[in-house]
């Protein structure tokens, strides 16, 4: 007869377990990624994304609806690089340039999620604030074809070297960090 409350504990906890999972996956929802507007300001340039050519990004805080707007996909690594910056991020959306028409104008409708695009860093394409680019593709043979075209070579998201978003580690959004980056290894402190 002891056997009987036993299972039943063991019942109730898998339930609970399997609760805890529904409500997991529920907060889990990811918001959808929005259109550029007028409205939709770079975070580091503080300049309308229209005014600049070439793929966006939006990332989503957990604590936060509105995204937070980039006018190059580069400038999103950064956020993510950067030790000043909140780390709750829930998900980044980038254009697929695969799917854009437009280089200077990526279309509506055409975000991916940064963590499943392929990159084409070190290309002969400038981004938004005019300076080197992560191009993102929502497939590796469009990010092929791009990089046979205009030079560079195909990463992965979690593939592109902190080296490659912030040289040297002097960010323009975190100048106190100048000084603090490659040039200083091997130096001791």
């Amino acid at each position: 007869m002891t056997r009987t409350p036993v299972i039943a504990k063991f019942a109730l906890v898998g339930l609970l377990l399997l609760g805890a999972c529904g409500e997991e996956a529920s907060v889990a929802e990811l918001p959808p990624p929005q259109e550029v507007t007028g409205d939709a300001i770079g975070h580091y340039c503080g300049m309308a994304l229209d005014e600049h050519p070439g793929p966006k990004a939006q990332l989503f805080l957990t604590d936060r609806k509105e995204p937070i707007w980039f006018s190059s996909v580069r400038d999103a690594f950064a956020f993510t690089m950067l030790p000043e910056e909140p780390k709750n991020v829930s998900v980044i959306y980038v254009n697929d340039m695969g799917r854009a028409k437009s280089w200077d104008r990526p279309e509506p409708g055409t975000w991916i999620d940064a963590k499943e695009a392929f990159f084409v860093i070190n290309s002969g394409r400038q981004g938004g604030m005019g300076g080197q680019e992560a191009v993102p593709f929502g497939s590796e043979a469009d990010a092929k074809t791009f990089a046979a075209e205009n030079g560079g070579e195909v990463v992965a998201f979690a593939e592109v070297p902190r080296s490659y978003i912030l040289p040297g580690e002097a960010a323009p959004a975190a100048p106190t960090h100048a000084g603090h980056g490659e040039a200083d290894h091997g130096h001791g402190h």
